[in-house]
């Protein structure tokens, strides 16, 4: 196996990686694990571009969904274990299981990895005796930017606006003490838990909507996403923008927790090849999968009204758990094959990724392209898995192959250049 080194964020450039001197008495220690100055950390790269699958697991279902990004709000789009009592058919089984292995848990780990890289930032500005956080204001500003492009051209759930504004709060956080940073993991966690859960109780309270007032608004985007043309679907954004931008408003205490995490297991050497690497690695996977499948699972079956319960509290704990389970899984790799090395190609052009995975769901499902989500509405569940599993490999494949050719992937680029570095 290579060995391990530090690597960039998605959305970042390299940083040169060689031991970090001793951080200022306020802050916390930088990271245990040391490599070389060149080289890059495969197991980040390999849990990046898990992400970018994992995440489109979630999201091909909204694309495919009545309603597309619409439906989602509507509960079009929010199947998963329960649908097992519902209908036991071995299409609704595998409906409802490959839903409940994706939902929030990708979202929640691509959360964390950020969280990573930007502490891998801080750190290389520390080597160079740069100011902190000094020009990477410039680096959130422009993938804010990237984000409301992606938003209001291709897909209403974009996630880049969230990070690039929480990036702003955290990284000034990283110069604070950790006994700070602690604190603020945990307000962070109160305040999230607390919003989920009184959005719960209202949900569950309120009176169910008449069929008549709930398919209204959704018959109106079903005809959009499968008749209108991407003009169309471009204003219906910009129109509704304040409802299509909820989810990085209401999770924005997760989103904090969740930077703050990836910090922690960065500077805990939770990364690392030692022994004391793959023992976090371990604890991480049997604690998380342990405590959050269970709780997941629990909170699925108990009905739609505990949906937000399920995606943005359960499942980030079941992430914790995927990340440990995918490091376990690669130290014991000793020949890096095809699923590995598409995986870590990937995740070297993880924002090119995420933008093409979207773009190209968006040209197969909607009107304005080959429209098979209204097309193929009634054929089961089969064909969405298969267009995730086709986009998956176009994109490995398609990332191997440009890295043979490039450094970077090609918004990667654009973004260094834009940036000057």
């Amino acid at each position: 196996m290579p060995p391990y080194a530090r690597s960039e964020p998605p959305h970042t450039e390299p940083a040169p990686v060689e031991p970090a001197p001793v951080e200022p008495a306020a802050a916390t220690a930088p990271p245990r694990a040391s490599a070389s100055a060149s080289a890059r950390v495969p197991l980040l790269d390999v849990l990046r571009g898990v992400a970018i699958v994992g995440t489109l697991m979630t999201n091909v279902w909204i694309f495919t969904g009545p309603g597309a990004e619409v439906g989602f709000l509507n509960g079009a789009a929010g199947a998963g274990l329960g649908t097992l009592l519902d209908d036991p058919s071995p299409a609704d089984a595998a409906e409802g299981v490959f839903r409940f292995l994706a939902d929030g848990k990708f979202l929640s780990l691509l959360t964390v990895l950020f969280g990573v890289g930007l502490a891998i930032q801080y750190d290389s500005a520390l080597r160079k005796g740069l100011k902190w956080p000094g020009r990477y204001h410039r680096r959130a500003l422009f993938l804010f930017a990237e984000g409301l492009l992606h938003f209001v051209l291709i897909f209403a759930w974009d996630v880049l606006m969230g990070y690039a504004v929480t990036a702003f709060l955290v990284a000034r956080m990283l110069k604070r003490s950790d006994r700070f940073r602690r604190a603020a993991m945990g307000v962070a966690a109160g305040l999230h838990v607390t919003v989920i859960t009184l959005l719960t109780l209202v949900l569950a309270a309120a009176p169910a909507p008449s069929e008549k007032s709930g398919s209204d608004g959704l018959d109106e985007a079903i005809a959009l996403y499968a008749d209108g043309s991407w003009l169309d679907q471009v204003l219906f954004r910009l129109d509704h923008m304040a409802a299509l931008r909820i989810e990085p408003v209401l999770s924005f205490g997760l989103l904090v927790f969740l930077f703050l995490l990836g910090v922690r297991l960065h500077r805990a050497g939770a990364f690392a090849p030692d022994a004391r690497g793959r023992a976090l690695r371990g604890r991480t996977a049997r604690w998380g999968l342990a405590v959050g499948l269970p709780l997941n699972a629990a909170v699925s079956l108990a009905g739609e009204d505990f949906f937000l319960v399920s995606r943005y509290i359960a499942a980030p704990v079941v992430a914790l758990g995927y990340i440990g389970l995918i490091g376990v899984l690669f130290d014991r790799v000793r020949r890096p094959g095809p699923v590995t090395a598409g995986l870590t190609a990937l995740g070297r052009c993880a924002l090119s990724g995420y933008v093409l995975q979207n773009l190209l769901c968006v040209l197969v499902a909607y009107g304005f392209g080959l429209g098979l989500a209204a097309r193929l509405a009634d054929t089961g569940p089969w064909w969405v898995m298969g267009l995730w599993a086709a986009v998956s490999l176009t994109l490995a494949a398609g990332a191997a192959l440009w890295l043979r050719r490039f450094r970077h992937g090609p918004l990667e680029t654009l973004q260094k250049r834009a940036l000057g570095g």
